[in-house]
């Protein structure tokens, strides 16, 4: 079976022809499908649109968060309730086209336990263009591991996947890191990234700018790195002057009364080094902060599901306690 996942967060205006046009890509799957969707605190019409799609439609299961947890958890959330062999992920505002699913079902048909949907092209106008290119040249440089560039979280994940990454419960989460961190064969799906079919974009800039921190910091030691450099230049410019202060003295030369000027800029140089360097490791302190609490990833507040799909899952659940009874 194919599960889909779809975080939504206020996209009303989108969920009716986002769910014909999954209907319409699905029916040339072959293979069973539950389409799950991931209600993230949403505060217009989006969960009272969700419900009247899954009761027409018996594929269809609400993941109804309690509050807003973010895109992040609120695809955890679906990954940790969905039940099929492969899992697509993707979002809901017509930006990860429905017709690019069947391309990615037929690429782990052919093997794929990951299959990644690349970019070829961005629909995005205005400051967001020239950020999100400027963004992945410096996850390039940083990243200590061979992060796919141009590619968000649409994709494809097995099963052996999915359980892989539902292991990792890292409160600051980056799944498209995470997706390369847990390995397997990977394959690649090429897409146009079109714009939004309806709406303004919910992921806005200060959230934009914590999706790029977490993935620097959680794939990342090198600002760490960064400031020890830092600190090993400054140090060996201070060497410097200090001797060729030293040697000027010696000798009898006078520096020209631009040494209190100096002073103070060597003062305000090494101040800001410092600040920048007790910056980033509250950054990881925080992330550390945010590790030892162990809070959940997402709480569920409802689940709206049929009742041939709770037949399943419960079948699910008994076959897996059996299962592990009879190897104990």
């Amino acid at each position: 079976m194919l599960s889909v996942v779809v975080p939504i967060f206020n996209e009303e205006e989108n969920i009716p022809a986002f769910h014909a046009a999954l209907d319409t890509a699905l029916s040339r799957i072959p293979e069973p499908v539950e389409i799950l969707y991931v209600n993230d605190g949403s505060r217009d019409a989006s969960l009272e649109r969700l419900v009247a799609v899954q009761k027409k439609d018996s594929r269809v299961t609400v993941v109804e968060l309690s509050r807003n947890f973010g895109h992040q958890a609120a695809l955890t959330a679906g990954m940790s309730t969905a039940q099929g062999d492969a899992v697509v992920l993707m979002d809901g505002d017509f930006q990860d086209p429905p017709e690019v699913v069947p391309h990615l079902f037929q690429a782990w048909k052919s093997g794929a336990k990951v299959v990644i949907a690349n970019r070829s092209s961005r629909a995005e106008r205005g400051i967001r263009r020239m950020l999100f290119p400027l963004f992945y040249k410096i996850l390039r440089w940083l990243s200590d591991y061979p992060i796919p560039l141009n590619a968000g979280i649409f994709g494809l994940l097995d099963r052996q996947a999915v359980n892989a990454i539902n292991r990792l419960q890292e409160s600051n989460r980056y799944l498209p890191g995470m997706r390369a961190w847990v390995g397997f064969p990977t394959a690649f799906v090429a897409y146009d990234r079109a714009d939004r079919a309806a709406g303004e974009p919910k992921q806005t800039f200060s959230r934009l700018f914590k999706y790029a921190a977490d993935a620097i910091f959680s794939f990342s030691y090198k600002p760490l790195r960064l400031g020890m450099t830092l600190g090993a230049v400054v140090l060996t410019l201070a060497l410097f002057l200090g001797i060729f202060g030293l040697a000027a003295a010696m000798v009898g030369l006078r520096f020209v009364r631009a040494d209190y000027f100096l002073v103070f800029l060597a003062v305000l140089f090494l101040g800001g080094i410092q600040l920048v360097c007790i910056g980033l490791l509250g950054e990881y302190i925080g992330r550390i902060y945010d590790e030892v609490r162990r809070r959940p990833l997402f709480l569920i507040h409802h689940l709206y599901r049929s009742e041939g799909a709770q037949t399943a899952a419960l079948n699910e659940e008994i076959h897996a306690l059996t299962k592990s009874e009879s190897a104990a």
